[in-house]
């Protein structure tokens, strides 16, 4: 039997070789960046003594202390290194602080010049000795850890809700001398000088004037170099658009297109059964919104929902997790039902069996999500003590799920690859594997490849390592390869549409992962200036996130040829355009492209910046913009183009997914604009002109001025919730209960356009 010989690749091979330099430098860089992120990580000391010899803690006590933290959700609450939530204090600045008052009191107090240098040598000096791995306290730095442990009794002890977190919390004596002696550690490592350094573990933070903690030269420099990184790479881009006009979405010229009525497109099993998940998505973004409202609560009423205790039933720490988690699910649930519902179209066949095993895979996705939600339930209220990281409460912010359910997530992603692969694997004999097929794939392999980086975080080990492999997956994954999965899903729906053909559709997946992965793979460091990594961390994470901001702006360029390639083919065919709200979603995905990840992430990565604002609502800000606005309105807009064939269309409702694109629109302009971007900036002046320790307490957070623009935030929450989410949840309804009553197909035709009528094939330079 003759074998079809393989089409050969659509555009130039030096594509495949830009791409592929581009990730060997950056994998490489970062592969040094692991290793020095081991090695100089700020030490545990086998022991913490007195002056006199005597034991305070012991290096398990730290780490007890860190699982502790994290067993209950702490990190979902307050933060370490300023990384995790936002309402509770940052516990690195707020013990550095109240045991420098503590040790400048010891001293002489205030107005001693003498006792106030004699704190900044208490803390500054390094009094660890590696060799026998024992730390020495001053007689006053020994005092202040006793008398915190006694205050953060009190604290995590309260008998009621007044903090936001469950009554109780933490009451055993021995845990919280453990909990203290974490803090503590934090603390040492945030003040106390590297070897052969002038600046602490953490470059000097955080900002505490008591111990003479102040921005370094590496922040002030890499801050300036960042920003001349940014125009200079902004300025050759478009000097490249001018240079090669094919660069960007172009449509075919002089066509006539016209399109197949959605009733005409016939469906597999698989597609029939993917609109089971854009139900469950739908039900997932409707809850996370609602407990994101809950959590935003806590930052106007600190014990008062609507004159409801809520804290005793859903504490913030929970309620933040919850809707983190399900940010992360809702949206990977689109994706997922949207890779699945694209492979016939792409093959032209669907094997036996496909609908059954995508029907498998949402039981096993629904297992998790919900499985996952009850054990957080259990570890914050301190029902599971044995296989907690396991079963309960991981507790680091985005994988706070339990470790068991963490496996199974990664296990069902490279399921979904394997069902994937099953649909793709004829066309893929037969294609070049730097063709768009082939592209599809590997992106898809991606996703669960990055995210089981996520199971080297392990909870008994040291912060600084952990945190580096958690931004792999905060960052890395997210940022990079589940862009790269959408980027190809969104050039193939244009492709089977007829509005562009493969060699553009190439040429814009190629650029897009040279452009992101040139400053997206190592611009993961912008996450971690401060937490005990490296100088060096600092200058690569720093001038690499100024390049993140450079393919950003290209999008926004190009956020308006996605009406042109959609809506305006509407004079030109015989058939309406269906896809019309479906490409007003991916414009959106653009705008916020560029605002939300662009210029809101570069005003806060700049390390002279955070180093003042990280972790207050600027934070907060760029991650609301940025996650809804780029994956979240993507999802909606993937799950609309799958929507479209699902639901017949006397029964479509143009008005209901335009209420939902201009509420969610809205709704996030008014979050952003309204609540969060003003509470930034008020709470980074406040922490550069008082402190940050005093910008990140509960009292300034609740103050009047803060809480009166939180309830401001409140119309916006409602546009957004009922006019954004119900709609989708009303469409992905129809979806599942009135789907078009058809046979299955397991035969359906490849294309959703009926002719084409070209005079002149728009493929551009190669």
């Amino acid at each position: 039997m003759n074998q079809t010989p393989k089409k050969t690749m659509l555009i130039s091979k030096g594509w495949i070789q830009a791409v592929a330099l581009v990730m060997l430098f950056g994998f490489f860089v970062m592969g040094l960046l692991a290793y020095y992120t081991y090695t100089d990580q700020p030490p545990i000391p086998a022991k913490v003594t007195d002056a006199n010899g005597n034991v305070l803690f012991t290096g398990a006590d730290i780490t007890a202390g860190q699982e502790i933290f994290l067993k209950n959700g702490l990190m979902e609450y307050g933060s370490i290194f300023g990384h995790g939530a936002w309402l509770g204090p940052d516990f690195t600045a707020d013990y550095l602080h109240r045991a420098a008052e503590m040790t400048l009191d010891a001293h002489g107090g205030p107005a001693s010049d003498a006792a106030r240098q004699q704190t900044i040598n208490d803390f500054k000096t390094n009094r660890y000795d590696a060799a026998t791995g024992v730390l020495v306290f001053s007689a006053a730095q020994a005092d202040a850890f006793q008398k915190l442990t006694a205050h953060y009794a009190d604290f995590f002890g309260a008998p009621t809700t007044k903090f936001g977190l469950r009554p109780h919390a933490i009451t055993d004596p021995e845990q919280i001398r453990q909990l203290t002696a974490f803090f503590c550690w934090s603390a040492w490592a945030g003040s106390t000088l590297r070897p052969g350094k002038d600046y602490s573990y953490t470059n000097n933070w955080p900002p505490e004037s008591l111990v003479d903690n102040h921005a370094t030269a590496e922040a002030l420099v890499w801050s300036m170099l960042s920003l001349a990184t940014l125009l200079g790479g902004i300025g050759l881009l478009f000097a490249a658009f001018g240079r090669w006009n094919f660069l960007g979405w172009h449509g075919r010229q002089e066509q006539s297109i016209s399109f197949r009525p959605p009733d005409e497109v016939l469906l597999t099993p698989a597609q029939r059964a993917c609109a089971g998940y854009f139900l469950v998505m739908a039900l997932l973004f409707f809850l996370q919104t609602m407990f994101g409202g809950a959590a935003e609560h806590y930052r106007a009423e600190l014990s008062d929902f609507f004159g409801f205790d809520l804290a005793q039933i859903l504490p913030f720490n929970l309620a933040r997790t919850y809707h983190l988690q399900l940010a992360i699910f809702w949206v990977a649930t689109s994706y997922l039902a949207a890779g699945i519902f694209l492979v016939p179209m792409i093959t032209g066949r669907e094997p036996r069996g496909q609908g059954g095993l995508t029907y498998a895979l949402l039981g096993a996705l629904a297992l998790v999500v919900f499985g996952s939600m009850a054990g957080e339930y259990a570890g914050v209220f301190g029902w599971i003590q044995n296989g907690w990281s396991w079963f309960g409460h991981q507790g680091f912010t985005f994988l706070d799920l339990g470790h068991f359910w963490q496996i199974l997530l990664t296990v069902g992603l490279f399921f979904w690859v394997v069902v994937l692969f099953r649909g793709l694997r004829n066309r893929l004999r037969g294609e070049h594997m730097g063709n768009m097929p082939w592209l599809f794939f590997f992106a898809a392999l991606s996703i669960p490849a990055f995210y089981a980086v996520g199971l080297l975080v392990h909870t008994d080990s040291n912060f600084t390592t952990t945190d580096f492999w958690r931004f792999w997956v905060v960052h890395l994954w997210v940022e990079d390869f589940l862009e790269l999965f959408t980027t190809v899903m969104v050039a193939y729906i244009f492709v089977l549409l007829g509005v562009v053909n493969q060699r553009v559709a190439m040429r814009l997946i190629y650029l897009d992962v040279v452009l992101y992965s040139a400053g997206g793979v190592i611009g993961t460091m912008h996450h971690l200036y401060f937490s005990g990594e490296p100088a060096q961390h600092m200058a690569l994470g720093a001038f690499f996130s100024a390049a993140e901001v450079i393919p950003l702006t290209f999008l926004t360029v190009e956020a308006w040829s996605f009406l042109q390639l959609g809506a305006q083919q509407s004079d030109q065919t015989r058939a309406p355009f269906p896809h019309f709200w479906s490409v007003m979603f991916l414009a959106a995905v653009g705008f916020w492209n560029f605002l939300g990840a662009g210029v809101f992430g570069f005003l806060i990565n700049l390390p002279i910046v955070s180093y003042y604002e990280i972790g207050t609502a600027l934070t907060a800000n760029h991650s609301h913009a940025a996650m809804m606005g780029v994956y979240g309105m993507l999802a909606v807009g993937l799950a609309l183009f799958c929507l479209r064939y699902l639901i017949p269309e006397k029964l479509w409702s143009d008005r209901a997914a335009k209420i939902s694109f201009w509420s969610l629109n809205l709704g996030l302009a008014w979050m952003v604009f309204a609540t969060l971007f003003p509470l930034g900036i008020i709470q980074l002046y406040h922490s550069i002109s008082v402190g940050y320790f005093d910008a990140r307490s509960l009292k300034f957070i609740s103050g009047h001025a803060n809480s009166l623009l939180e309830w401001l935030r409140l119309p916006g929450d409602a546009v957004f919730i009922l006019g954004g989410t119900l709609p989708v949840l009303y469409l992905c309804w129809l979806g599942v209960w009135r789907r078009k009553q058809q046979p299955p197909r397991e035969n359906p035709d490849g294309v959703l356009f009926v002719e084409i009528h070209e005079t002149k094939d728009f493929g551009g330079q190669k």
